[in-house]
């Protein structure tokens, strides 16, 4: 057989093995890689105390007795503790009159604060940065905050940028949902994420409930998160993207409605959280569940809960019996629970849903107790306490699940890719979770009004707090 011969036949198998290797390639670059990420703690004089709680509420004059037994109700109901964080504007007494530069001036302050953190601790420098996502829901600002993150850092100039505003509580899958894609199509890139809330300019100063309930719950907080798909940063890399999923009711107007931001009868903005948001939190989140857990969950798992449920629906068609109601395992395939602080009633409906033990909700409630709600950034926080806990082990798997206006579901999985132990954000108060209760003492501090009589309540002006 003379060359050209050979050459004849060899090049097809040459073109197939060329292929597959390029198939192969494609995919070792297309995996989406956690290399670090900083969580922020505002300075202790942003500190939000029981006994500052109640000078704030004091503050407002539109509140009668109703709305103040209201929100004592819900603070103490909350879950949230006394070291929490707020704007500085509270501080100032200024929070029915924000500034535009306040809004600025807090998110800076969280900007400049998380990411020199993360950039010092990976060497990583700014220049380096391909993509930069900025998630912040409730303030838009001329030019951009990512714009002014590209400034501060001195980024290129061909930087990919992503400015989010409206995503709610849920923004962070969203935006590492955006760099899952990018890394798809392109090789080698460092991308940062940038997530938080400002709280500035949409403090609620009316006494419509369903808008003053949003100043008991939402506190200031943010992560900076930064990934890469390059390949020579694996074995430094933290965790790796295994499944994302989100789940978007906006076209019913019921879910739509349940959590936005309107004005009040006097014009004021808040945000209103309507009754009906449990009844379309647990329809997106069932709806995002239906989908997710074929693709995290092991065969046997989906199996058993499949033969189950036949089971039961033959029961009851034909011998009337319902039986009790199947529940999916997703401990089968999952390690740890990261789970949205949007409240105490929250955590416990996806506990009980979920099965899920107290250990398992843990880290959720002490972030909750900790600092709040804050937003998009809070499931960051829950991370972070795991890893505190020097909880999360090589190849351990973490689900992460979000809720947020729109109505949105979106959850995740991450795989653990070494054994982590770093403080983060809690090194300085780990050792001091759980506390022996979360009890909160603000009916105990402001048990006085109980006994006030609605005809004739007023907030007295030299009312001293005890």
């Amino acid at each position: 057989m003379d060359f050209n011969s050979i050459l004849l036949y060899s090049l097809p198998i040459f073109c197939l093995f060329f292929t597959i290797w390029k198939i192969i390639d494609q995919k070792r670059h297309q995996h989406c890689y956690i290399l670090d990420y900083q969580c922020y703690k505002p300075t202790d004089d942003r500190m939000l105390s029981t006994r500052f709680c109640g000078e704030v509420i004091r503050r407002n004059k539109n509140l009668g007795l109703n709305e103040y037994k209201f929100l004592l109700k819900a603070i103490v109901s909350s879950g949230i503790g006394e070291q929490t964080y707020a704007p500085r504007m509270v501080f100032y007494g200024r929070e029915e009159c924000p500034t535009y530069d306040d809004g600025i001036s807090e998110m800076e302050e969280f900007f400049h604060d998380s990411i020199d953190k993360i950039l010092k601790r990976t060497k990583i420098l700014p220049s380096e940065i391909d993509v930069l996502v900025v998630n912040i829901s409730m303030l838009a600002t001329m030019p951009s905050l990512s714009a002014r993150i590209i400034n501060h850092y001195n980024m290129r100039e061909d930087i990919k940028v992503y400015n989010l505003t409206g995503m709610g509580c849920s923004a962070s899958p969203i935006s590492i949902n955006i760099v899952q894609n990018i890394f798809k199509i392109q090789k080698n890139k460092l991308a940062l994420v940038v997530t938080s809330e400002s709280l500035s300019p949409n403090w609620y100063s009316g006494n419509d409930r369903s808008m003053i309930l949003s100043n008991c719950l939402f506190r200031s907080g943010g992560c900076a998160i930064l990934l890469t798909n390059k390949l020579s940063l694996k074995n430094k890399t933290m965790f790796k993207l295994k499944c994302l999923v989100r789940t978007h009711h906006g076209a019913k107007d019921e879910s739509y409605n349940c959590c936005i931001q309107k004005e009040d009868d006097q014009g004021r903005i808040g945000f209103h959280l309507d009754k009906t948001l449990p009844k379309a939190a647990t329809r997106a989140f069932v709806d995002n569940l239906k989908e997710i857990a074929p693709k995290i969950l092991p065969i046997r798992e989906l199996l058993r809960f499949a033969i189950i449920s036949t089971l039961r629906k033959f029961n009851q068609k034909y011998k009337g019996k319902f039986g009790p109601r199947p529940v999916i395992n997703f401990k089968t395939g999952v390690d740890h629970f990261c789970l949205h602080t949007g409240g105490k009633a929250v955590i416990d409906g996806i506990g009980a849903n979920l099965n899920l033990s107290e250990y398992d909700l843990e880290p959720a409630r002490m972030t909750l107790h900790r600092f709040g709600n804050t937003s998009a950034s809070s499931l960051w926080y829950v991370l972070g306490y795991m890893e505190a806990k020097k909880r999360l082990k090589k190849g351990d798997n973490v689900f992460m699940i979000s809720f947020g206006a729109g109505f949105k579901c979106n959850s995740c999985l991450w795989e653990v890719v070494r054994d982590l132990g770093d403080g983060n954000v809690w090194e300085d108060c780990i050792d001091n979770y759980p506390p022996k209760t979360l009890a909160n003492p603000f009916l105990e501090k402001f048990g006085w009004i109980q006994n006030e009589d609605p005809s004739t309540f007023y907030v007295p002006d030299d009312y001293v707090i005890p």
